[in-house]
């Protein structure tokens, strides 16, 4: 080793000189009896060893104790591999080895003494850890350190080099030295909890600077922790262990979100077949949205059917009657799904819908006529397709009323629907009765309740089964708006 400055004696102890000196002479005995693999850490302990002197000769600014750290880090870490590394007949070499990591924690206390103790296991998953660090013999010693935990270390020289490994990669933790050319760790920082891919990986910054503001600065910025070089690599490995933990945890909640979403995709692609939209997100969202009963909802009700479909039907094969039926009823569904109605149920060749409920709106009344002047409008299509088949063309009656229901999941806990109850749902469909082939007819108590304005032809009163008071209605022709 090389003579020691003046400079380095006011810095550094005499325990630490008189080590690094007896460490050399121990090495030259014992050389030829080491592996090759202790022969290489020795040589760049002793490298780094070698820099110390031009270091401390730098000047102590707040660049040179950053570089100081540097060092230190890499001298401390090399012997404390080579520590366990050495065998029971190398027992001088060892020793020499604990004397120097003791001048070193020492020095590196600020003289406070630091005894060397046996370092506790710690015992971690294997995890994919990116060391990043402008210095060469910083990287390689991470690397060897965490490669001995069983952890895959990719290392990164830059700020740039380190982006791109966590774009083709899926790092776990991230270990960041602050100062770099170009782009330092605070930028590498910024940008990875910026990114929405990268912000849940842990990043560890490992820096040569004590200084507080450091440390706030990059907590705040999103630093799962900080460490001094020269750091301890038992609480490093305690903090790589942490961080593979919570990346764990959060990637796992991830795929049990995405899990969700596929679900939820699924339930509403499904269910969504047999309610409106509405009902599958009330269903959904709200805890209580299986949860039998219901509540009083004023409504606009509107049920169709096709004039003498059960007698057309007799005269035509099964298959032909479930093809008419199924454009039918798809072009009627997409119709009022459209305009935001519920439909209840399917009755045959019958359509039961509502306005009005889960959700409730002020045009309920004035959607319920546009949507039955668009399936009315509707029929044209369907008809020419029936005519390109050779099946009959068809018509539809629609009825529309409006009146307070019990709106609400029916039925037993094993099965149940989300529907009506109530008087105004049997008008209706004694309205329905009247109806002629391409005909809306308007109940009295839903053309009041609309803000649009509506041809309407005649007024008809109704003398209806079960009903003892006539049931007025209006023909209605077109909106006008």
């Amino acid at each position: 080793m090389s003579s020691i400055s003046p400079q380095a004696s006011s810095l550094w102890s005499d325990a630490l000189l008189r080590a690094l000196i007896e460490l050399r002479e121990f090495y030259g005995r014992l050389e030829s009896a080491l592996d090759a693999d202790a022969r290489e850490d020795f040589g760049k302990l002793f490298e780094s060893a070698d820099r110390l002197e031009r270091v401390i000769g730098g000047g102590q600014d707040r660049e040179g104790r950053h570089d100081l750290m540097n060092v230190l880090s890499a001298i401390r870490g090399y012997a404390e591999m080579l520590q366990e590394d050495v065998g029971a007949h190398q027992a001088e070499l060892g020793d020499s080895l604990t004397r120097l990591l003791m001048a070193i924690r020492t020095a590196d206390a600020g003289g406070e003494s630091s005894a060397v103790s046996r370092r506790p296991a710690i015992t971690s998953e294997p995890g994919f850890i990116l060391a990043v660090d402008d210095r060469r013999e910083n990287r390689e010693l991470v690397a060897r350190y965490l490669a001995r935990s069983g952890h895959l270390v990719v290392t990164a020289a830059s700020g740039e080099e380190a982006l791109r490994t966590l774009e083709q990669s899926d790092v776990d933790v991230v270990l960041l030295d602050l100062v770099m050319p170009e782009m330092d760790g605070r930028e590498v920082l910024r940008r990875i909890k910026e990114h929405e891919d990268w912000r849940a990986t842990p990043v560890i910054v490992i820096s040569g600077h004590q200084d507080m503001e450091d440390i706030i600065d990059c907590i705040e910025a999103g630093a799962d922790d900080y460490l001094f070089k020269p750091f301890n690599p038992v609480l490093l490995q305690a903090r790589i262990k942490a961080g593979i933990e919570r990346k764990r945890w959060h990637d796992r909640e991830e795929l049990y979100r995405q899990q969700l979403e596929r679900s939820e995709k699924f339930i509403r692609a499904t269910f969504g077949r047999y309610l409106s939209d509405e009902i599958v997100t009330d269903i959904l969202e709200r805890p209580e949205g299986l949860e039998l009963g219901g509540d009083l909802r004023e409504v606009t009700i509107m049920m169709s059917d096709i004039r003498g479909f059960t007698t057309l039907s007799e005269h035509l094969e099964p298959a032909q009657v479930v093809r008419m039926l199924n454009r039918y009823l798809g072009a009627m569904t997409d119709i009022i799904m459209a305009h935001q109605g519920t439909i209840d149920e399917f009755l045959g060749d019958a359509i039961l819908a509502v306005f009005g409920a889960p959700l409730q709106r002020d045009d309920d009344a004035d959607r319920a006529v546009r949507c039955a002047q668009a399936m009315q409008a509707a029929m044209a299509g369907i008809n020419a397709e029936n005519r390109a088949e050779g099946l009959p063309e068809v018509q539809t009656g629609i009825a529309l009323n409006t009146g307070c229901v019990i709106a609400g999941n029916i039925g037993s806990e094993r099965r149940s629907k989300y529907g009506f109850v109530g008087h105004p749902m049997n008008v209706t469909s004694r309205i329905e009765d009247h109806c002629a082939g391409g005909e809306i007819l308007v109940a009295d108590s839903t053309l009041q309740k609309l803000s649009g304005h509506y041809a309407v032809g005649d007024r008809r009163s109704l003398k209806v089964k079960g009903i003892h008071q006539p049931v007025v209605v209006h023909r209605l022709l077109e909106a006008n708006s």
